[in-house]
């Protein structure tokens, strides 16, 4: 008996679906856009927010929230790893007091002064916030710029193909 194989996982959750959203008519440039928005906002250092940011970033500019969704959930082990990256880059940016990274530290400073460690904590995470933005800024049109070619090969190769009703 023949063995069937079955598409590897990125061709599956990654490859198929951006080949389905190009056969109903979206453009590369569009489909890369939304792609892009939602890596970038999927690294974002306010741990927990990216999928209500993205909804709104995605439906404010029209983009497929499909795409952006899929960015935006690829990218999450990059989120936990850049974390401490744009704390860091934060901290140094705006000279803050040093973060205390090692959980007792930590745990001492919330139990001695709870209101204080809770201030110190804003702004470090407003610090990540404005250097993940200023990254930001920047990532997003670079990404989407890699991502439209790949799109728009993608797009060439279907051509041929019937495409789907919207």
């Amino acid at each position: 008996m023949a063995k069937v194989e079955q598409p590897g996982f990125i061709r599956r959750r990654v490859v198929e679906p951006m080949v389905q959203l190009l056969r109903i008519g979206m453009t590369p440039r569009r489909l890369a856009w939304s792609i892009a928005i939602g890596v970038v906002i999927g690294i974002n250092p306010l741990l927990g927010s990216t999928t209500v940011l993205v909804l709104a970033i995605a439906s404010a500019f029209r983009l497929n929230l499909v795409a952006s969704q899929l960015g935006n959930h690829l990218v999450y082990p990059l989120e936990l790893l850049l974390f401490p990256v744009f704390l860091r880059v934060g901290i140094a940016l705006f000279h803050s007091p040093g973060l205390p990274l090692e959980r007792e530290a930590l745990f001492r400073a919330i139990k001695r002064h709870p209101w204080d460690t809770t201030r110190l904590l804003w702004r470090w995470e407003w610090h990540a916030l404005i250097v993940w933005l200023g990254f930001a800024m920047i990532a997003a049109p670079l990404l989407q710029l890699a991502l439209r070619p790949i799109l728009e090969r993608m797009l060439a190769k279907l051509h041929d193909e019937p495409v789907m009703e919207k």
